[in-house]
């Protein structure tokens, strides 16, 4: 589950407020359970338990299911990812940029694979040769098993100018058929060639439905990503403010007229488990590939 500090994430953190229901999630995550074993287990009455229950499920932690008499509860959610607001103050000039997830300029990609707009798949799934559709532009969703997408970023230097830092955001995930909550992969950025640095996404996610992910997509089909945050500055690069990689912001060419921007999971990762990269109206982040760069003046 992928929150941010939102009034609509308030039912999950009221959820997450008590010793009870803690306790309660820590004993659904070894087994499903009715809820006169979850009473037992708590010390709680039935209707007491059951009002935990219901708060837990309302806030899509959990889900339960009927069978004969029986209330059976289970987790829904493998991991909780918290997005705080990130503002960095920089005294500098900046550019910015959005790129479609479809706007990618080379790729090599292996199935499962394929690509999702609006109304419904474009081309057909799990063939890379669809890939170079002329539709692609209008994808929403893209994902492969291993392989890389690029894209080029503009760079708006002049000469008279160099860059400072370079922020750079995509809400990214692990792909698995259909899905898997638990399917660890490593995701790989590169900018210019240098290595940003490598994360490991948890897993493919379709415990709760994305934001802004269209109905025709299935329940079980890809639902969300994780929005991720990628910094190159002058002390090196970062993934959410972690120190991930040794590349500098002077290690990029100011000559060219843009960078290659590389998502890829490598066939040497320790985990090949995919990428999938959610844009426009899909997931929970309603944004494309997001560019931030900033500038200073050169002094004569």
């Amino acid at each position: 589950m992928d929150l941010d500090i939102s009034d609509k994430s308030i039912p999950v953190f009221a959820a997450l407020d008590s010793k009870v229901r803690v306790h309660i999630i820590k004993l659904l995550s070894e087994k499903k359970m009715n809820v006169s074993e979850i009473s037992k287990a708590i010390g709680l009455s039935s209707p007491i338990t059951i009002m935990h229950l219901n708060k837990l499920q309302a806030a899509n932690i959990i889900r339960t299911e009927k069978k004969g008499n029986q209330r059976i509860s289970s987790l829904r959610v493998d991991t909780i990812n918290i997005s705080f607001p990130q503002q960095l103050y920089i005294p500098y000039e900046n550019w910015d940029i959005e790129l479609p997830i479809g706007q990618y300029t080379n790729f090599d990609v292996q199935p499962s694979c394929g690509l999702a707009g609006q109304n419904g798949f474009i081309g057909k799934v799990d063939n890379p040769s669809y890939f170079m559709d002329p539709e692609r532009y209008r994808a929403g969703m893209l994902w492969f098993s291993k392989g890389f997408v690029e894209y080029q970023v503009p760079n708006y230097l002049k000469d008279n100018q160099q860059l400072e830092m370079v922020e750079l955001s995509a809400e990214l995930s692990s792909e698995f058929p259909f899905s898997n909550n638990n399917w660890p992969s490593d995701i790989t950025v590169s900018l210019d060639g240098h290595e940003i640095g490598t994360w490991t996404s948890p897993g493919d996610f379709s415990d709760i439905r994305g934001r802004y992910t269209p109905k025709w997509v299935y329940n079980d089909m890809n639902q969300y990503g994780m929005l991720k945050s990628f910094r190159i500055s002058k002390h090196g690069s970062y993934i959410d403010g972690q120190h991930a990689a040794d590349t500098l912001v002077t290690d990029l060419d100011p000559s060219k007229n843009s960078w290659t921007l590389r998502f890829e999971v490598k066939d040497t990762a320790k985990n090949v488990g995919g990428c999938t990269i959610f844009g426009k109206k899909f997931g929970n982040h309603d944004q494309g590939i997001k560019g931030l760069f900033y500038f200073s003046d050169i002094e004569d």
